[in-house]
């Protein structure tokens, strides 16, 4: 069983409680229902180096990466160093997050936030909305061609935009949908937790323009982010890079104001 299978299957078990303790029909009275979302994927068009900025506890990979910080601090420094948008780890067991940090994180800001979840149920869409998320993550290799087209309409229907993960070309083709704006390349094999970014150079071709193209994990350069542009690439989703430090948001802005010099 490799890792992603575990958390899918512990991810099952965990929504099952979730719906049985706390009803969709309670998510659709939160007062962020009706809240109008940003556009993660405009911010990212519009900016030379669309930085999507990650809060991550630990990982499966690398365990304990940062737990002493504050969500709402690190979310207010991500968005005053000039990010595009940040990435909130939402997964408890493997990852120490939670649905809090989201609402944290959008209580301190006002920039588009993307719920990253290993979303394998309709109800954790429902959560994303009424925990203020603007965008949600989908991981091709967790779903099906039928649930990929299902889940990103019931998104689309809330308002919701859909960052799509692919890791290999397979993926990537039955991925090409309209109800998604995104098209993440995850240069992290979540099979084996290997990385290369090779994956982004190699699908970069096969993603058509009309897609945001979202290069993720390993990115630690400012070189390799200029390279990955030259691949057509819009947006980097970087976590470990400014969470191993002990300002996340002081790490983002620094590099931020390289990247950009």
């Amino acid at each position: 069983m490799t890792i992603l299978d575990k958390i899918t299957a512990y991810k099952r078990h965990e929504v099952a409680a979730k719906k049985a303790a706390f009803p969709q029909a309670l998510l659709e009275q939160s007062s962020f229902f009706d809240r109008p979302t940003r556009s993660l994927s405009e911010a990212l068009r519009n900016d030379a180096f669309g930085i999507i900025a990650e809060h991550k506890r630990r990982s499966p990979s690398r365990s304990v990466i940062n737990d002493k910080v504050q969500v709402q601090e690190v979310a207010s420094g991500y968005e005053n160093a000039g990010a595009s948008g940040m990435s909130v780890l939402t997964d408890t067991n493997f990852f120490g997050g939670s649905l809090d940090d989201l609402l944290l994180a959008r209580s301190a800001t006002s920039f588009p936030l993307l719920r990253k979840e290993f979303i394998i149920d309709p109800y954790q869409i429902y959560e994303a909305k009424a925990y203020g998320a603007d965008a949600i993550l989908l991981i091709a290799a967790c779903l099906t061609e039928t649930e990929l087209r299902a889940f990103s309409t019931l998104a689309t229907n809330l308002n919701l935009e859909v960052l799509l993960e692919v890791h290999n070309e397979e993926e990537l083709q039955r991925s090409l949908l309209p109800t998604v704006t995104m098209l993440g390349v995850n240069n992290r094999n979540l099979k084996t937790f290997e990385v290369s970014i090779a994956t982004s150079k190699d699908l970069s071709q096969q993603i058509p323009s009309d897609f945001v193209k979202i290069s993720e994990s390993g990115i630690s350069s400012i070189d390799t982010i200029k390279e990955l542009h030259t691949y057509g690439y819009q947006g980097f989703l970087i976590g470990e890079t400014f969470m191993k430090g002990s300002d996340p948001g002081t790490e983002a802005a620094e590099f931020i104001k390289k990247l950009k010099a």
